[in-house]
């Protein structure tokens, strides 16, 4: 018996025929807003993320737009927007996506109370590094897309969860402060985010 298991049985043992008084609270649910898709782009833009809106005829455009003229351009198969001139994703080691300046990516969902957006690496969204590693992220969520809140997102994500998948939660540009709260983006992640709101 190691001493966890032995730390573990004096507890149990401790708590045997306890029950407990007190009720879990339940967290509350966020007011209904009017308007879903645009308190999720205000707040995706509190991040200091771009937010464009577009209609499905103009994604390609956008696209292009968003895009530095001259970039190395990687995208995840089973993009549904042709991005001229990109490479598909071949398993590039991290080095190798390093040389990339950007990645077009869909989303699985955005949350309208934090202005999240979820990826959970369905086909048009890849492996968690081509949306981690390229300075740029340009991510397409459609409008049906947008939650309210969290426990919304958690009950759209289950499936992908059990089926093995990770799930990268994206707020804003990767942001850190040093020792003296100076903010430096691009870290952990993109320094820049650039949301397309389709629909």
């Amino acid at each position: 018996m190691t001493s966890r298991d032995e730390i573990l049985a004096r507890v149990r043992a401790a708590l045997d025929g306890v029950e407990p008084s007190y009720d879990v609270p339940v967290a509350p649910r966020v007011t209904p807003v009017a308007d879903l898709v645009g308190h999720f782009a205000e707040r995706v833009e509190d991040y200091r993320a771009t937010v464009v809106r577009c209609s499905p005829s103009e994604v390609d455009a956008r696209v292009a737009e968003a895009l530095p003229d001259g970039a190395r351009v990687v995208v995840p198969d089973g993009l549904s927007v042709d991005v001229a001139g990109a490479v598909s994703d071949a398993g590039f080691s991290a080095a190798e996506l390093d040389t990339y300046d950007a990645v077009v990516t869909e989303a699985r969902v955005g949350i309208a109370e934090t202005g999240t957006i979820v990826l959970d690496h369905g086909p048009g969204q890849g492996r968690r590094a081509i949306s981690l590693v390229p300075d740029l992220h340009v991510c397409i969520v459609r409008t049906d897309q947008v939650v309210a809140d969290v426990p919304d997102a958690v009950a759209l994500l289950g499936d992908g969860v059990r089926g093995g998948r990770p799930l990268t939660w994206i707020s804003g540009p990767s942001a850190t402060s040093d020792i003296e709260l100076d903010r430096v983006e691009g870290v952990h992640g993109p320094r820049t985010l650039h949301v397309l709101l389709v629909g």
